[in-house]
């Protein structure tokens, strides 16, 4: 599902970071008492009360002439139009400024829901001084204090309520996919290959893709299927354009809403970083995944190159050994036509369920291969495990103690679960409860 996207804007040093960084309960943003030290846009996914999102911490608005200002703003005005809900913060301890209203007549323009939130209200005197913010226009201003926590529960409750409705799917049926890659390794060639037609433009040129297009098409079997052409990411001290900013958000958006993601790598110029970074969203995010070696038209191949290339790719993806690796050609369209079942089929194990009796054999023969470890003369004891998720496929497996659960067994446990069942193409995620 795409998350509703919640932006965090106002002028420098209001303390946006420290109000993201509460939220997403990590130390994402850089917090510095400086103006300006928040560049680019940042993302993170948050939740309220069961309510998902994703939150944007931007650099401030401002139009005075410091270095990266213009920069700045042009992020933060990007975030805006792009948000389902904004979250305008001002400051008690400076009171309204001049720069404040100056942001306020961008958020008029915006035509969303904006939540005003006063920060660094840190005791109950200071509270009495939120009453001039009423002149912006936008309603009750909620009293927080990001160095303290306080009042943040108030205005996250607004946030959700001032989410859009969820108006249902109508392609909610179809397999939704979509490939992902740094810029130029051919994602939209891919796509134009697939549909058999020029759908999208293609360009040599790196980020020649600015936004998500979606496409409907359908296999020789019948089945339909959402294919979601997304612009390359690339790294962020590399994305100058504000365009280029405003389409790693839109990739982030697609990877949301996608059931499987089709990571493309380019063969002609071999594994980078960035890949590896790129690919790392879409794990984290639970996706099926599919490893989409593009151009390998363009390699002069012997009996090894295929097996020595799928080698090399297994020891840089190393988190990524349940994907399965696909070589392929968008010009010559080589094994193009073994993407489709491949999909539905890493799409189908993303979804599988398993009882709880046929897992719980499993587990049984795991631990008489390989009886579980001792800690300081106590044995780790598994009494039974359930599966309570799917897309990825998630278990709760419970133990006598979590802490006796080394990584290495636990590792050893998945492994026996893939061995035993067909879960090519998604991670499997085990959650570790002590019984009560």
């Amino acid at each position: 599902m795409a998350y509703p996207l919640v932006a965090i804007v106002g002028r420098p040093n209001v303390g946006k970071s420290t109000i993201f960084n509460r939220v997403v309960g990590d130390r994402i943003s850089i917090v510095e008492d400086t103006p300006g030290v928040t560049r680019d846009r940042i993302y993170a996914r948050g939740e309220w009360l069961g309510r998902e999102f994703r939150l944007i911490d931007t650099g401030g608005i401002d139009i005075d002439d410091q270095p990266f200002m213009k920069q700045i703003t042009e992020q933060a005005e990007i975030a805006i139009d792009e948000a389902d809900v904004i979250i305008f913060m001002v400051s008690a301890l400076e009171g309204l400024t001049d720069a404040d209203e100056r942001v306020a007549k961008i958020l008029y323009k915006a035509d969303k829901p904006v939540i005003l939130a006063v920060n660094k209200v840190d005791n109950v005197e200071k509270r009495a001084e939120i009453f001039d913010f009423y002149a912006l226009g936008f309603g009750e201003p909620f009293p927080i204090s990001g160095a303290h926590g306080i009042g943040l529960g108030d205005m996250l409750d607004e946030v959700i309520k001032s989410f859009p409705e969820d108006t249902g799917d109508d392609d909610e049926d179809k397999i939704k996919f979509s490939f992902i890659g740094r810029p130029n390794v051919g994602k939209s060639s891919l796509v134009n290959a697939l549909l058999g037609e020029e759908r999208v433009i293609v360009s040599p040129i790196e980020g020649t893709t600015r936004d998500a297009i979606d496409t409907k098409f359908t296999d020789e079997d019948g089945d339909e299927f959402v294919m979601i052409d997304t612009a390359g990411i690339r790294k962020r001290g590399k994305v100058y354009e504000n365009t280029e900013k405003y389409s790693v958000m839109r990739a982030m958006r697609a990877i949301d809403d996608s059931n499987v993601i089709l990571m493309v790598l380019d063969a002609e110029t071999g594994i980078r970083d960035q890949d590896k970074h790129v690919a790392g969203y879409a794990h984290e995010a639970g996706r099926a995944i599919i490893l989409v070696v593009n151009k390998w038209d363009t390699l002069e191949k012997d009996n090894h190159t295929m097996q020595e290339f799928e080698e090399h790719i297994r020891n840089e993806f190393k988190y990524l050994d349940y994907a399965p690796i696909v070589f392929v050609s968008a010009k010559t369209h080589q094994r193009l036509d073994k993407l489709p079942a491949l999909i539905k089929a890493v799409n189908e194990n993303h979804k599988k369920r398993i009882s709880s009796s046929t897992l719980n054999e499993v587990l049984l023969d795991a631990i008489a291969t390989t009886p579980t470890p001792t800690v300081h003369g106590k044995r780790l004891r598994i009494y039974y495990g359930t599966q309570v998720a799917i897309q990825p496929p998630t278990f709760v497996i419970f133990v006598n103690d979590p802490e006796m659960m080394h990584f290495s067994y636990q590792r050893f446990l998945e492994n026996q679960i893939r061995n035993a069942f067909d879960f090519t193409g998604t991670p499997v995620h085990l959650i570790i409860r002590e019984r009560k």
